[in-house]
């Protein structure tokens, strides 16, 4: 009876579209004998370099040259070879079996790792390396995608220009204005502002909002404890002045988190960290735990803040510049967002000189002018004496990947402290507002006059 090994080897050699489809996934480890494990390793080899199947004569001599087999594995290789015929195999049918194949011994390797890991024989790997080996076998398959095509694949770049991106909305209106509905999934966006204006504020605000649209929120403290700032959000959700929690009887409370419950189907996970000592490596094992003990998996994440996260690629004690200290530390975590498919809201300190500034610029981004260049939004929060007078805070965009950043480059929100909320305001508030950019349109008149090169051709 023939195996699923000798079938997969045997097609190496005598298909070869159905080789260029699944020789990328295939490794040398999914095989059990060492004959079947020396077959491949001539095969892959012989297909790197050539180009092209080998034959069996090919595959006779070589594995006759090396010396790292004995004579029994060598017999064992011709043998086998010689039973290698035409084959009828269905090429779909067989690509399809070769993945559930490469699915399982990847599973069943995966296993047999954390086992060893378990036992401790593996000094390399700890135990928190079990949840990402597993995860790792489990979503193994084939993707043959080598890149998008530009001429060929037009019809499918036309139905991406037409489909509705997922995005996590705003319960504010200039925010949902600039970013056209909300953030992006593999998103890092971020908010400068100076100490105390409100980064963690605006960030609690969102995560309430979002797990009010039934989301899950996983927010990440390395400045607060969980408890602050899920006192924060208490604020927020229950409608009641951060000072007045603590004068609330135990029953009024637990009624009030009820009755928020009966309204979402979203969590909220709150997890803290010491400064400077998490990186993106901790929220990766942290994912597959919630995922592990809890089946959580977060729509967004949000992390306060990006400034005192440690970094993945460099020790803590490195004597690298804090440029490339805190651009590495932003690339991590957009790396993250990416990898887990979800935007990422973090927050940034100003400078001295940006500190209490009515109107900040990128350069008062503090420790490293990497961190805008890494995300796909940024924006300033902003607050003057005239504006807490007002109960509103100013948004400066800085930056934007979602849309235009001279349209509504300005614009002020209500925000209510003692709640730890944000409102939208009036649009007379919005009126007083100098280079807002609201009132921009684009005009097909003015645009006809300013043609560049490509207005030549003929389309």
């Amino acid at each position: 009876m023939e195996t699923i090994e000798k079938t997969i080897l045997k097609n190496l050699i005598l298909n070869e579209d159905y080789t260029r489809k699944v020789l990328p996934f295939l490794k040398k480890d999914y095989f059990d004998s060492v004959h079947e494990k020396v077959i491949f390793e001539e095969s892959e080899k012989f297909i790197g370099e050539y180009n092209k199947c080998p034959t069996v004569e090919i595959l006779n001599i070589e594995c006759e040259k090396r010396s790292d087999i004995n004579q029994e594995t060598f017999q064992s290789v011709v043998d086998s070879l010689s039973e290698f015929d035409t084959d009828s195999s269905n090429e779909e049918w067989l690509t399809d079996v070769t993945e559930k194949w490469c699915r399982d011994r990847a599973i069943y390797l995966a296993l047999v790792e954390s086992i060893g890991i378990a036992d401790g024989n593996n000094e390399k790997k700890g135990i928190d390396a079990i949840p990402s080996i597993l995860s790792d076998a489990l979503s193994v398959s084939f993707d043959n995608h080598v890149g998008h095509d530009y001429l060929q694949d037009a019809s499918e770049r036309f139905d991406f220009y037409h489909q509705k991106e997922e995005r996590i909305p705003f319960d504010l209106e200039f925010f949902n204005k600039i970013t056209k509905g909300g953030l992006c999934n593999k998103s890092l966006n971020i908010a400068l502002a100076g100490t105390g204006v409100g980064k963690s504020l605006f960030m609690c605000h969102v995560a309430a909002s979002v797990l009010l649209r039934g989301k899950n929120v996983l927010y990440i403290t390395l400045e607060m404890a969980e408890e602050k700032i899920a006192e924060r959000i208490d604020a927020n959700l229950l409608n009641i002045p951060i000072q007045q929690l603590t004068d609330l009887p135990r029953s009024m409370f637990e009624n009030k988190v009820n009755k928020l419950a009966e309204k979402t189907q979203g969590s909220l996970i709150i997890k803290e960290y010491p400064t400077a000592s998490a990186h993106s490596g901790h929220f990766r094992s942290l994912l597959n735990e919630l995922a592990l003990k809890k089946s959580f998996r977060p729509d967004i994440i949000f992390v306060d803040y990006l400034n005192i996260c440690a970094s993945e690629r460099y020790r803590g004690n490195s004597t690298v510049n804090s440029y490339s200290y805190i651009k590495a530390i932003a690339e991590e975590l957009r790396g993250l967002a990416v990898e887990t498919r979800v935007p990422i809201v973090s927050a940034t300190q100003t400078t001295r000189s940006g500190y209490g500034s009515s109107d900040v610029e990128l350069t008062d981004t503090s420790e490293s002018f990497g961190l805008p260049a890494t995300a796909d939004l940024m924006f300033a929060l902003i607050s003057t004496d005239e504006l807490e007078d007002l109960g509103q805070i100013m948004v400066k965009q800085l930056k934007n990947r979602y849309n235009d950043p001279t349209v509504n480059k300005r614009f002020v929100v209500g925000i209510d402290r003692a709640k730890m909320r944000l409102y939208d305001c009036e649009q007379s508030a919005q009126d007083d507002i100098l280079d807002s950019g609201q009132d921009e349109e684009y005009n097909y008149e003015e645009s006809k006059k300013s043609k560049d090169k490509f207005s030549s051709l003929n389309f």
